[in-house]
């Protein structure tokens, strides 16, 4: 297995490239770690690499406000500096003065 190294990191905001959704990473997976369910409901036209790091976030769209996991290949840079809604962003993240977000005392990841 080769070593993979995550290109974002926890507290970090993102977007997705085909989807208009953006959230906070919280939490982060070498290689593919959730159900084949989940894979096989994937399009395979769309369907990712297991074989990169997925990330959980803290997610966001027009509508909502949920959890995601994401491959990197499909996530980039959100520079953007809109706020976040998402109400957990706030409980567990304490905002950094440069940008993203650091996870606060205690917050276990």
């Amino acid at each position: 297995m080769k070593q993979r190294t995550a290109k974002f990191n926890i507290g970090e905001v993102v977007r997705h490239k085909l989807f208009p959704f953006r959230g906070v990473v919280f939490d982060v997976d070498p290689e593919f770690a959730n159900s084949e369910e989940w894979w096989n409901a994937i399009p395979a036209e769309v369907r990712p690499d297991k074989d990169q790091p997925f990330y959980h976030l803290l997610a966001e769209n027009d509508e909502s406000e949920y959890v995601a996991y994401v491959s990197e290949q499909n996530l980039e840079s959100d520079d953007s500096g809109l706020p976040l809604r998402n109400p957990n962003v706030a409980r567990f993240f304490d905002p950094r003065p440069a940008g993203g977000f650091q996870p606060k005392a205690g917050f276990a990841n």
